[in-house]
């Protein structure tokens, strides 16, 4: 039996939930990045504030330092990094292609070197599922190559069935166990017949889970969209569908739109850290000095400490001092929009009316479009 439970539908997209060794994930939902065991100038009692239930560790920068072993030692993750609920991991393999050096792919896996201190590594699909399991992840990820983009036909082919023998070997490594899960992951880069290959392949080995991998890599929305207006269709109904490192709050609403259920990014905790705000009229740059003397909150309508208690004026000053507070609050705020979004977002598809909920987010956007150019 499935512990991923389909409660409601609107056109292509779902409400569901899923059931995990540590809780359930009530879906769409969006994943905080905690890449090293944090999620970046948060405690875990305020990512839990703004509505989290899951969060995101890197399997590359963890068996790294401190270790997964050394994690372990600890109880894991969870206990680590004192966060509670669930936690999927990323395999590392696109980490290893876009930060380690001197690398060099086999069929046994990818040799590399680390970014930290040189040092030798070779990280193959049995590995990455170990570090995983060691790490207690309720959700593990197949050991894939991430496809460059771009990249022709017959390149995004032979990554792409690389990775899909990698997703045999992961399944046969990985530790079958009541509430943890294992992720598949679809490659093909932007080619319908590959995209289709590789799922037939991923369903036909058999997963808990499936992901969309190779999108949100500077092929742009246009075409990220197209791939996913027919993707989530080679893909069981039952299963949830993972849309990886996706992304601004426009992606979110049109992959919902499109059958997707989980998303993960950086943005919300990176754009914190530089003085960007994420509102329901789109984004603000807290250093413009238009903020100086603003006596308002960043967003009049949310709830957040940030938005009760702060004022523009105030964060405007706390980026230009390179105060840590500017970051921290920010950073809060951010992660709470996105948290409140994918509210949203359930609650429309429950209630049939995400057309509306989608027309009304592109229009409120819309409406400051001036003040964005402005900013």
């Amino acid at each position: 039996m499935s512990d991923f439970s389909i409660l409601a539908t609107d056109g292509k997209a779902r409400r569901g939930a899923l059931t995990t060794a540590h809780g359930v994930v009530n879906t769409p939902a969006f994943m905080p990045v905690g890449t090293a065991g944090t999620v970046k100038a948060m405690l875990p009692e305020s990512v839990k504030a703004t509505g989290a239930e899951i969060l995101l560790g890197n399997t590359y920068h963890l068996m790294l330092r401190p270790g997964a072993e050394r994690v372990a030692h600890f109880g894991g993750l969870h206990k680590f990094m004192n966060w509670p609920g669930p936690i999927l991991t990323d395999s590392g393999g696109f980490q290893v292609m876009s930060l380690a050096s001197l690398r060099k792919i086999t069929e046994e896996g990818v040799a590399f070197r680390s970014h930290i201190d040189g040092a030798k590594i070779m990280l193959t699909p049995e590995r990455s599922i170990e570090i995983q399991h060691l790490l207690d992840a309720d959700i593990t990820m197949c050991f894939d190559e991430c496809t460059a983009f771009p990249a022709t036909p017959e390149q995004a082919a032979h990554s792409m069935r690389l990775s899909m023998r990698w997703a045999e070997r992961s399944r046969k490594a990985f530790q079958a166990r009541p509430g943890y899960h294992l992720f598949g992951i679809v490659q093909g880069g932007i080619y319908r017949e590959l995209r289709e290959e590789s799922a037939k392949t991923l369903t036909g080995i058999g997963f808990e889970g499936y992901a969309i991998g190779g999108l949100a890599i500077g092929e742009g929305q246009q075409e990220m969209f197209r791939v996913l207006d027919f993707t989530p269709d080679f893909l069981p109904l039952d299963r949830p569908r993972y849309l990886m490192g996706v992304g601004r709050p426009e992606d979110i609403v049109g992959a919902v739109a499109r059958g997707i259920d989980m998303f993960d990014c950086v943005m919300p905790t990176r754009s914190g850290r530089t003085g960007l705000a994420f509102t329901r009229r789109g984004e603000l740059n807290m250093r413009n000095a238009r903020h100086t003397d603003d006596t308002g909150p960043i967003d009049p309508e949310c709830s957040c400490p940030a938005c009760r208690n702060y004022s523009r004026g105030y964060f405007h000053h706390l980026i230009k001092a390179k105060e840590m507070l500017g970051p921290m609050l920010l950073t809060w705020h951010n992660l709470h929009y996105y948290q409140e979004l994918m509210q949203g977002l359930r609650a429309a598809i429950a209630a049939g009316t995400l057309d509306a909920f989608v027309a009304d987010f592109h229009a409120q956007r819309a409406e400051s479009e001036s003040d964005r150019s402005a900013d």
